[in-house]
């Protein structure tokens, strides 16, 4: 049985990729939430190798033959990656004294998506994300997980920025 998304009692989620942000993101979850049961989540993205980057203002250039065993391996490699990055995040929370899993996950759609829903399916109490602050025609391009979380998140989510050299 799923417990309820936001449940006082639920475990919180934290959004994990390695970057300064995400592990900002971890360092300032368990100085909000102490030693509180903690979900590290890496999402990955399957089919990498018959991914084909857009070709200017003409669309997507056609889709070159993959040999299948070459896309499951490079699937594997990118599944691997994200089981050691959730690892290493998993690791920081709990030196942090949060008790922390991690979860690797494979991205269904949009990243947003697959971490609402692996909130959803824990009952996560809050969703804990980076955010590295991208603007102009590069946060448009890249998009922004942060904006999906917020838009479309049933619990609490808590946006940390980045650390600044500045600060």
């Amino acid at each position: 049985m799923l417990s309820r998304v936001g449940a006082a009692d639920g475990p919180i989620l934290i959004a994990f990729d390695g970057s300064p942000a995400s592990r900002q993101a971890v360092s300032d979850a368990a100085r909000l939430f102490g030693a509180r049961s903690a979900l590290v989540v890496t999402v990955w993205e399957p089919g990498l190798a018959y991914t084909v980057p857009e070709a200017g203002t003409e669309g997507l250039l056609p889709t070159p033959m993959v040999d299948p065993s070459v896309a499951l391996n490079v699937d594997e490699a990118v599944h691997s990656r994200a089981d050691r990055v959730a690892s290493e995040g998993a690791e920081l929370a709990r030196s942090l004294g949060l008790d922390a899993k991690p979860l690797a996950v494979p991205d269904e759609r949009h990243v947003p998506e697959t971490i609402l829903r692996v909130a959803e399916e824990n009952g996560a109490s809050a969703v804990v994300v980076g955010s590295r602050g991208l603007s102009g025609l590069r946060a448009r391009l890249e998009g922004s997980t942060t904006k999906g979380l917020l838009k479309h998140a049933p619990c609490p989510v808590i946006v940390v920025h980045e650390p600044r050299d500045d600060r």
